[in-house]
């Protein structure tokens, strides 16, 4: 079993005086996908933006490769490796798709990822890259919110409601294109409403309760029945 890159530890998580996480200890491994799920306000995104910088928390709470990364600001931690793909996009509006694409390469990391290989990976955007971003569908926007994250280079990527609002049609094609993102030892953590769907495309699944863990397994061996007592806390 490779070593964790990612490791939480007891992990909390506030808005000012509403507590959103108690405790959250998890890990991901070098390479592994990993699925967060959870009812709506679980904590799933809340999660995800502590990791990425979003959120301060106690240093030690959150680890990259062993060292503690929980007080660094999202710049630092992206500069790190990890890259997060936002819930709802949150493109630059004014600016064209390749420029939301190009922004995301602004650090510098060397890597296999730049605007040829993105275009390989979702041809579309190549066909729309001088179109205003936020013109696009909600899947193409999608796919530029990707792309951006891609941009930079990660070891991680993490996706917070890849699928949400969109098409069967588009997150087929989303999902197509996943093997292609984390083919070469990239690992992902993946926020998605569809269990079935996180379930088929990861190794190991969290479930999230009121912001504690409240389960953790493997992918291909946790239960329907796990998972809804897990859901809802029955």
């Amino acid at each position: 079993m490779p070593d964790p890159v990612l490791s939480l530890n007891r992990l909390d998580a506030r808005y000012g005086d509403f507590q959103a996480l108690y405790g959250v200890t998890a890990h991901v491994n070098e390479g592994e996908v990993v699925a967060i799920i959870g009812a709506n306000g679980a904590g799933k995104t809340t999660l995800m933006r502590s990791i990425a910088g979003l959120i301060r928390n106690a240093p030690e709470a959150i680890a990259w490769k062993g060292q503690p990364i929980g007080r660094l600001r999202a710049d630092q931690v992206a500069a790190l490796g990890i890259a997060l793909v936002p819930e709802g996009r949150l493109l630059f509006p004014s600016l064209s798709v390749e420029e939301n694409l190009i922004i995301g390469g602004q650090l510098g990391r060397r890597g296999p990822w730049n605007l040829g290989r993105v275009y390989e990976l979702f041809p579309i955007l190549k066909e729309r890259r001088n179109q205003q971003s936020t013109s696009l569908s909600g899947g193409q926007q999608q796919m530029v919110a990707i792309g951006r994250a891609l941009m930079s280079n990660p070891e991680l990527i993490l996706m917070d409601e890849i699928s949400l609002g969109l098409a069967p049609v588009i997150i087929k094609q989303i999902y197509d294109a996943l093997p292609g993102i984390v083919g070469q030892g990239m690992a992902a953590v993946i926020v998605e409403q569809d269990i079935a769907k996180a379930l088929s495309v990861t190794a190991r699944v969290y479930c999230l309760q009121e912001g504690r863990v409240s389960l953790e397994g493997r992918s291909d061996t946790v239960s329907r029945d796990e998972i809804s007592r897990a859901y809802f806390g029955m």
